[in-house]
């Protein structure tokens, strides 16, 4: 029996051993590269070592070989959070230095650590898993929080560059990479041909969407320059997965055995692979809107669904070879508008931080596994011409294509792109860890200059985030680029801006022409008409758009007011009884007490998070209605200012409250203060005159007490009774 479960114990050590073969890629983070050999010899150690101890029972075991690769993870975020923390303290550093290169040096000094200590590199950053766990996180949050109107207004730029832009920068680098090894200028131990060239300029040349947001978020260029950087940067990756798998194809045959009819098919497959991504995306939406019409007893599944279904747009479109990212973003935009509508206030903040915190952690460790892989000297070789020719190549070529591009788009574009924001957007083509990791699953059998495309895409990922990102900010200021400003629209541009809409959708049926705005106008009465009324819950659906802006102002002011006097409120509740508080503000007391303890738990905020307190929203049609016009009617009688939502992964920061935006909440509170006021000097003259009576009472009661006791004080008649 002893031997038994001796067996069982140890078998299930090595099975979780961080060295062993995963049944499925991407289940650790980090690998260690030196794997302990098992075999007899530690059979036999383990069988003398428990002879040694008699096989008794041991109370406390070393399980180090069990839990070793998570600790060691865990240990590296701990310290990348406190060096974020720390990074943050000094305002001058980070108004100089992009967060983004503080993780890569990090990442340098962990590898030097491990690399002087261990005499190897012992962790690197698997390409399985950087696919399929860090980057749909990023991608997913980029994705949900996409400002979906600037996006689909520069539509029309962002797949010119991508997909014009991406294809003009491969093949230009991938031909003059090849002419300058027919000219010496690379040495002849790259081993490659015109097609391996090809494929590298295939993987170097896109955007990485992952670098371009770590840096242009800091450098907080307008929101115009901004989205077409960002969205080329998600768009171009079907063209880098297209080019890359037809290139990976030719290598594999061979460049005697491909025939014209692949070239056809490649172009197909660019079309099946962007589109198709972009159905699922699409079809995965429909789905979760559908799902989340049903949720309004089971408020707590709520996030869970988003994230599940978000991430199974990612792995279907992976499955069936489609572009993921495509998937993933366009399931996103779709979903945010009816899923937003359909689940509670505290499921909505609960996606909004979950979203932003995975985000946060998975560019982290890609960025800290990017220095640490440039000091695994093991896994590259250097050659300074392949080296100096790429990053001359890549910088030139995409200054053209941005350049060429931009004219033709001005012709069209109503607000042209003026030259600083091409000079911005040719400087702001950033290399990062997707680029690494294509080059790493490089088969180097089949590609034999391998490790050279591997140390030269290390280089160019470093120059182009750190170097340009360290240079951007100032360039930006020098150029005197337009920034985004934290200014919100007032109510009144946001009409205009309605109406100006409408009016050019009305010029193009005028016209006879379909253009832009016509389609839109199109898609939102199919919206409306179909689309709304299968996606939305109906009490969503009915409700009027006036009553869901009061609504969101009314909520957004609730929370900041209290967050901001916390402290006031905690006195409050230390000096006033829970019942008179309730009065104060008119509700019943069950849910005046759960506001109190929520209160409480949140050690001084008065914004309570629980899950488990479900909304109770009416069903009936008609109490909606008549609250809605009591609520409206009573308080909403000014225009206000309303504020659009601002994309940021790190903070989502509240801004200045204005004060016609706090106006409705300022005044519900003043006037329940006055009838506070009235009602406690109502009780004051109550309780007065109340003493007054019992006052005159007492005198009575005394006169008569008086009047009963004078006889027996010796009076013999009337006449002395009266005196």
């Amino acid at each position: 029996m002893h031997n038994l479960l001796y067996n069982l114990f140890k078998h299930r050590i090595l099975y979780f051993h961080p060295g062993a073969e995963y049944g499925a890629p991407g289940v650790a983070l980090a690998r260690s590269a030196a794997e302990e050999p098992t075999g007899t010899g530690k059979e036999e150690d383990a069988g003398e070592h428990d002879h040694h101890h008699g096989g008794g029972y041991r109370v406390v075991q070393w399980e180090w070989s069990y839990v070793q690769t998570p600790y060691i993870i865990a240990i590296w975020l701990l310290v990348a959070s406190v060096a974020k923390i720390l990074f943050h303290f000094s305002q001058r550093f980070t108004t100089v230095v992009p967060e983004s290169c503080m993780l890569i040096l990090l990442g340098l000094v962990l590898g030097g650590v491990v690399l002087i200590a261990n005499k190897k590199q012992l962790y690197q950053l698997e390409p399985s898993l950087f696919f399929l766990f860090l980057l749909p996180t990023i991608v997913g949050d980029a994705g949900y929080f996409m400002p979906a109107r600037l996006f689909f207004d520069n539509l029309g730029a962002i797949l010119t560059y991508a997909v014009v832009g991406t294809l003009w920068n491969a093949f230009c680098t991938g031909f003059s990479l090849y002419a300058a090894k027919l000219l010496g200028f690379i040495d002849e131990h790259v081993q490659a041909e015109m097609l391996d060239f090809l494929l590298f300029g295939a993987l170097i040349s896109a955007v990485d969407p992952v670098a371009v947001l770590a840096v242009f978020e800091e450098v907080h260029v307008n929101e115009t320059l901004f989205i077409i950087v960002f969205g080329e940067s998600l768009v171009n990756d079907a063209v880098t997965v297209v080019l890359y798998k037809v290139y990976i194809s030719f290598v594999e045959v061979g460049a005697e055995n491909v025939q014209t009819a692949d070239y056809f098919k490649g172009v197909a497959s660019f079309l099946i692979v962007s589109i198709g991504g972009t159905m699922v995306g699409l079809i995965f939406a429909v789905i979760l809107g559908f799902i989340t019409r049903f949720t309004k007893k089971v408020r707590i599944i709520e996030p869970l669904l988003v994230f599940l279904m978000v991430y199974l747009a990612y792995l279907t479109a992976e499955l069936f070879s489609l572009s993921a990212i495509l998937s993933m973003t366009f399931c996103g935009i779709g979903a945010n508008k009816y899923v937003e509508a359909n689940i509670s206030q505290k499921s909505r903040t609960t996606v909004k931080y979950t979203m932003k915190t995975l985000a946060s952690i998975a560019e982290t460790i890609i960025f800290i596994f990017l220095g640490i892989s440039a000091v695994d000297k093991s896994k590259w070789a250097w050659d300074t011409g392949l080296v100096s020719c790429t990053l001359v190549f890549i910088l030139i070529f995409r200054a053209v294509g941005v350049v060429g591009q931009t004219w033709v788009l001005n012709r069209f574009r109503l607000v042209p792109l003026e030259k600083i924001d091409q000079v911005v957007m040719s400087y702001g083509g950033l290399r990062g860890a997707v680029a690494f990791a294509l080059v790493v699953l490089l088969d180097g059998e089949q590609v034999k200059a391998k490790d050279y495309f591997v140390a030269t895409t290390i280089v160019v990922v470093f120059f182009t985030v750190m170097f340009q990102g360290l240079t951007i900010k100032p360039l930006v200021k020098w150029l005197k680029v337009p920034r985004a400003t934290n200014r919100k629209p007032t109510i009144n541009e946001e009409i205009h801006e309605r109406a100006f809409d409408h009016i050019l959708t009305a010029v193009e049926d005028i016209a006879g022409l379909q253009g832009y705005h016509h389609w839109r106008d199109k898609w939102e009465q199919f919206d409306k008409n179909y689309l709304s009324k299968l996606l939305l819950r109906k009490s969503v659906y009915r409700k009027s758009e006036l009553w869901e802006a009061y609504q969101k102002i009314n909520i957004r002011d609730a929370i900041s007011v209290i967050d901001q006097v916390g402290k006031t409120i905690q006195a409050l509740l230390t000096l006033m009884n829970y019942q008179t508080l309730c009065e104060l503000f008119s509700s019943d007391w069950p849910e005046c007490s759960l506001m109190f303890v929520c209160s409480r738990r949140e050690n001084g905020s008065g914004v309570c998070l629980d899950l488990q307190v479900i909304d109770n929203i009416p069903g009936a049609k008609v109490e909606e209605d008549m609250e809605t016009h009591h609520v409206l009617a009573g308080n909403l009688y000014k225009p206000r200012r309303r504020y659009q939502s601002h994309y940021s992964r790190h903070f989502m920061p509240l801004g200045e409250q204005e004060r016609q935006d706090r106006e409705v909440f300022q005044r519900n509170m003043r006037s329940r203060m006055e009838t506070f006021k009235s009602t406690r000097y109502k009780r004051h003259k109550k309780e007065r005159s109340l003493k007054k009576v019992r006052l005159i009472h007492t005198h009575i009661h005394t006169l008569v007490m008086a009047a009963t006791l004078l006889p027996n004080t010796g009076a013999t008649g009337p006449s002395d009774h009266h005196q």
